[in-house]
Formats: structure tokens, C-alpha cells, sequence
């Protein structure tokens, strides 16, 4: 049990239905973990310790009593703290809301919920989703080297998930942030397609920019918690109304045919010389399996940003 918290979403999920661990003893275990490892991490501004054990022992008591079990039954999940939860403090980051706590869930914690997932708390942002914490913030800490950048201000999801205090996290992406935090923690982030996934209950910072995804170690689990949390929202007005695909099953299908088109510019000019290797060895992998590689040239951007 000692290395529980590195196991795989997906695994943990079909060990917890399987009845070979419980959700109590995994909840338990992942709630030890904070509490012996988040002064280094400093990913969490709130625990929800005792929802959580409850959350877990109702999910067993379900898997006991033969109830239909979601793809998430069990598996411990943090949340963004901008995502309205209810009963629970959403602070978005910021000292004027410090104490808000908001009567209903945002969609997707909703969804998580259905999904079985439990919530063990809420993790740190910069403040507004903008560009950097709070002065009163102590900021997350990058899994991997304390000095160095832990992200923008998906930054507490990225180092939550990348450190086992969660098996997956939801982060907001308007310019990068789900991207460059789980990018500097190593693990896996998705920003969805707009309107896939339901904006309603999120603190904005642009409304025509924001996103929400799933961050995870695996792809495998990426896709599972982007099936659960995609779908449509009446109360989302730009929420897609599409038919949401086995995100799963796609994995492991052949790249060939497939055309990527990548602006070299863009993606290598002011970037630091071990990311463009890593780029480039990524698309040479997938030529190499058969995928069409297409240069293109996107629009002049650096005035948008200025």
C-alpha cells in the first residue's frame, strides 16, 4: 500500500470494482498523503477530509449492494478552486472571496460526483486564473524541483496530481493553463475542444477563451475523466450539443493518413532548446508511424499578447 498513490486512475478505479482495495482505503491513504506531504507541495487550500471518508464509504456501501458503478467509482479527485462547489469555500484565488461558499456544484464537479469520483479537496490558482498567486498566496511548489516554474493557474492541479496527493485533478485553460502546468509537473493535461466540456459554475477570466479538462499521469486516464466530464449543458449557452465519443477506445489506434500541421515559428522560436527536441522527436515518431506532417503558418500573434 505504500505505493498506492503512484498507481494509474484507471487501475485504481478497476482494482476499487473489482473489490481488491476499497474506496475507503484509498481515500484514507490519499488523505494521509496530503497531510504528511502538502507543507512540501502546498497544492491544496482546502481538504475536505471528512466529505470525503463519507463520499468513500457510500461508494462501497454501492459496490456492495450491486448498484451500477460509474468510471470514476471511487478513485480520489481535486478540483480547481474556481469551480463552484457546494458547502465548500471557492476562492478563486483571491482574498475577496476568501470566505465565499457557494450553494450549488458547477457542472463538472456534478458530473464528477455521478461518476463516482471522490472530492478530497480544493487546489491552489493564481489569482483569478490570471497571471500570477496572490501576494498572500504561498504558491504550489513544482513536483520536481521546489525553484522552478510549477505552471500558470492550473499550477495546485498540475502539482496535486504530479505529486499523488490526487489521481486526477480539473484544471482551466484560457492561455496555457492546463498545458504549461502539466507540461512542468509531467504529467498528462487536456484542453477540450470549446463547448465540449460545460463552462457553467467556473469563475471566467474570458469567456470566449476559457476551457475545462482533465489532468492526469496516464492518457488513459485523461480520456477516461474528459468522456465524463464532456457532453451538453442547457445552462452553458456555447455548450456543444454532440454526441460524446469513447475517448478511450481511440487509444492506441493507427496515426497513419493523419495530417498535423505545425508552424516551426511558432512552436521553436524564443523556446527553451530541450523542448524544441522534444518536439521535434515527437514529430518525427509520428511520421515515422505513418502521419503526414504538414508545415503551415499561422497568423502574427505577439500583438494580441502585448
Amino acid at each position: 500500500m505504500n505505493d498506492l498513490h503512484w498507481l494509474s486512475l484507471s487501475e485504481v478505479c478497476r482494482r476499487i470494482k473489482s473489490g481488491e482495495l476499497t474506496s475507503k482505503a484509498v481515500t484514507q491513504a490519499t488523505l494521509e498523503r496530503i497531510r504528511a506531504t502538502n507543507d512540501r507541495y502546498r497544492a491544496f487550500v482546502t481538504v475536505t477530509a471528512d466529505a470525503a471518508m463519507a463520499s468513500a464509504e457510500r461508494l462501497d456501501a454501492a459496490r456492495a449492494n450491486g448498484e451500477p458503478l460509474g468510471p470514476l467509482h471511487g478513485v480520489p479527485i481535486a478540483l480547481k478552486d474556481l469551480l463552484w462547489t457546494r458547502g465548500v469555500k471557492t476562492t478563486c484565488g483571491t482574498k475577496v472571496l476568501a470566505n465565499w461558499v457557494p450553494d450549488e456544484d458547477a457542472t463538472v464537479v456534478t458530473k464528477l460526483l455521478g461518476a463516482g469520483a471522490v472530492v478530497v479537496g480544493k487546489v491552489k490558482l493564481t489569482e483569478g486564473a490570471f497571471s500570477d498567486h496572490h501576494p498572500d498566496v504561498d504558491p504550489p511548489r513544482n513536483v520536481w524541483n521546489p525553484a522552478v516554474w510549477p505552471g500558470v493557474s492550473s499550477s495546485g492541479s498540475g502539482v496535486a496530481v504530479g505529486a499523488g496527493l490526487a489521481y486526477g485533478a480539473i484544471g482551466t485553460d484560457t492561455g496555457g493553463s492546463i498545458r504549461f502546468p502539466s507540461a512542468a509537473n509531467g504529467i498528462v493535461g487536456i484542453k477540450p475542444t470549446y463547448g465540449r466540456v460545460s463552462r457553467h459554475g467556473a469563475f471566467p477570466l474570458a469567456e470566449s477563451l476559457d476551457h475545462i479538462g482533465p489532468m492526469a499521469r496516464s492518457v488513459e486516464d485523461a480520456a477516461r475523466m474528459l468522456g465524463v466530464l464532456a457532453g451538453h449543458d442547457a445552462r452553458d449557452a456555447t455548450s456543444i450539443d454532440q454526441a460524446v465519443p469513447n475517448y478511450g477506445a481511440a487509444i492506441g489506434e493507427s496515426v497513419r493518413g493523419m495530417r498535423i500541421g505545425i508552424d516551426r515559428t511558432y512552436a521553436e522560436k524564443g523556446v527553451a532548446a530541450d523542448v524544441v527536441a522534444g518536439l521535434r522527436e515527437a514529430l518525427a515518431t509520428l511520421a515515422d508511424l505513418g502521419a503526414e506532417i504538414v508545415d503551415v503558418e499561422l497568423p502574427e500573434y505577439t500583438a494580441l499578447v502585448q
